[in-house]
């Protein structure tokens, strides 16, 4: 009824609208039904109302989503809204993981993005249960970065592929401060590579086994691998220092 007094006053301020679908999906049973896609044709048409106007609009869309109708729905959006700019909220590919719906919407989140959605909304740990604590909003933020980073390789976004390559490298190097460095969360790499001390330069998983030290031993002339068994013989020195009550540059 206001709509046109909304693009007046967003033309005026240069506001950008985001059209929500009050009937999206709150469960699984009721993903891609009549409510929502009859309600997003009308969001369709509040897009062509907003360009006509000259107000950008972005479109909302669902968040409870199983795996298989997750490419449709990114499809049905695109051509409906003419390819308005599209975000998610995941979508959460499951009702039951109550406690890890950060997972559940990363997965969905992925598939989304890889399929052309252009924004993920995070979910949280919290979600259905409480109002998130800040753990809760960090591990739902990593959750969803990862994600998106997922579809940024999939849609060929600039760096993206490249940030990948540049760990895998670092991976056969035995070059555990890069690979950190090169994490979502570095903090973190470094703390739980160093939860556990190894004998050699790989990592406690596979210790001596460990196929990169292998192949680098004996194919790639253990260059690589002397210097990281060297830098590691230096990393179990500090957890002694440790130990004894020195510098704990190890935890």
């Amino acid at each position: 009824e206001h709509y046109d007094l909304l693009l007046d006053m967003a033309k005026e301020f240069d506001v950008t609208l985001s059209l929500g679908d009050g009937l999206r999906p709150g469960s699984l049973a009721d993903a891609t039904d009549r409510a929502q896609i009859e309600e997003l044709l009308v969001i369709g048409e509040l897009v062509e109302r907003a360009r006509s106007a000259g107000v950008q609009a972005m479109v909302e869309g669902p968040g409870h989503l199983p795996l298989d109708q997750i490419e449709a729905n990114v499809r049905l959006e695109k051509s409906v809204c003419r390819e308005a700019p599209f975000y998610v909220l995941g979508p959460l590919v499951t009702d039951i993981a109550a406690g890890y719906d950060h997972i559940t919407g990363a997965i969905g989140g992925a598939i989304a993005a890889a399929a052309g959605t252009d924004f993920l909304c995070y979910v949280t740990p919290a979600e259905h249960l409480s109002i998130p604590e800040a753990e809760d909003v960090r591990q739902g933020v990593i959750a969803t970065r990862i994600a998106a980073h997922a579809g940024d390789i999939v849609k060929g976004v600039k760096g993206a592929g490249d940030w990948d390559r540049k760990m895998s490298v670092a991976r056969k190097s035995l070059d555990w401060e890069e690979q950190a460095r090169l994490s979502l969360y570095p903090e973190r790499s470094r703390m739980i590579h160093r939860k556990h001390a190894s004998a050699g330069a790989a990592c406690s998983m596979c210790g001596e086994l460990c196929a990169m030290a292998l192949v680098e031993r004996y194919l790639g002339g253990g260059v690589q691998h002397d210097k990281a068994k060297n830098s590691a013989g230096k990393k179990k020195k500090r957890v002694l220092k440790s130990d004894q009550g020195g510098p704990d540059e190890a935890r």
